[in-house]
C-alpha cells in the first residue's frame, strides 16, 4: 500500500526537475532537447522506477515536457506530456503534472474530468519565502461508478540553503518543504522535503508520513542539453 501511495505522488515531486540559464526559467527548462531523469527509491534505497523527461517544443513561452515512465527494471510503462508556462518572473506548471502519469494509462478508457490551479515557482527564490498553494481535482466515471481524487499542496516554504550530492553531481540548493494532502476515499497527508538548484531544478525529494518517518525518495540521476 505504501509503495502505491508513493507511486501516486512521485511525479508531483519530480515534475520540477530541470536546468536552464534564462533568468525567466531559472528552475525549469526552456530549451528544446533538454533531457533529464529522476529515479525513485523506497525508504531502504531500493529502486522502484524512474521518469525520463525531454523538452520537445517551446511556443509562446510555453514548453511541452514529454515524460516516459519506467518500472524498476527500466521497462516503459507509459508516455505522456504536460505544459509549463513562463509568466513574468515565475513559471506556472500544469496542475495535471500533480498526478502520477501512469494513472492516465490505468484509466485511459474512462471519462475523466480534471480541474485545479497550477503550481507556481518564482525565479527569485529566497530563504523564508512562502509559496502559493496548488491543487488538482479529478473525477473518474468508471461505468456508472464515480471516483473522486484530489491532491493539494499547502504550507509551501523555502527553508534554507545547502549543498547536496546525487548521481548527477553536487549542487547548491534551496531546501523547500510542503504538505501534500491526498483524498481518494480517505485522506492521507505527507510532508515533502525538496532540494532545488538554480539552473538545474529539483535534484532530490523525500517523502515522510504523518509520524515523520521516511517513506521514499527521488533524486536526479542524469541530465543533458
Amino acid at each position: 500500500m505504501k509503495t502505491k501511495i508513493i507511486s501516486l505522488i512521485t511525479l508531483l515531486y519530480i515534475s520540477y526537475a530541470s536546468f536552464s540559464q534564462n533568468p525567466c526559467e531559472a528552475y525549469y527548462p526552456f530549451e528544446v532537447g533538454a533531457n533529464f531523469e529522476m529515479t525513485n527509491y523506497n525508504k531502504k534505497g531500493k529502486k522502484e522506477g524512474a521518469v525520463n523527461y525531454e523538452v520537445t517544443t517551446i511556443e509562446n513561452n510555453e514548453a511541452t515536457i514529454k515524460t516516459i515512465i519506467l518500472d524498476a527494471k527500466d521497462k516503459e510503462i507509459t508516455t505522456t506530456s504536460y505544459k509549463i508556462t513562463c509568466e513574468g518572473n515565475r513559471i506556472s506548471i500544469d496542475f495535471k503534472s500533480m498526478m502520477r502519469q501512469d494513472m492516465f494509462k490505468q484509466y485511459k478508457d474512462m471519462e475523466m474530468d480534471i480541474t485545479g490551479n497550477n503550481i507556481e515557482l518564482p525565479n527569485d527564490l529566497q530563504v523564508g519565502t512562502t509559496l502559493k498553494d496548488a491543487n488538482m481535482n479529478m473525477a473518474i466515471d468508471m461505468g456508472g461508478i464515480k471516483m473522486n481524487m484530489s491532491v493539494t499542496l499547502i504550507n509551501r516554504k523555502v527553508n534554507n540553503k545547502e549543498s547536496i550530492t546525487t548521481p548527477a553531481g553536487t549542487f547548491n540548493c534551496f531546501v523547500l518543504s510542503y504538505k501534500n494532502e491526498m483524498k481518494m476515499g480517505m485522506k492521507m497527508t505527507f510532508t515533502i522535503k525538496e532540494w532545488i538548484a538554480e539552473g538545474v531544478g529539483v535534484v532530490r525529494t523525500e517523502t515522510y508520513n504523518k509520524n515523520g518517518k521516511l517513506m521514499g525518495y527521488s533524486e536526479l540521476t542524469s541530465f543533458s542539453k
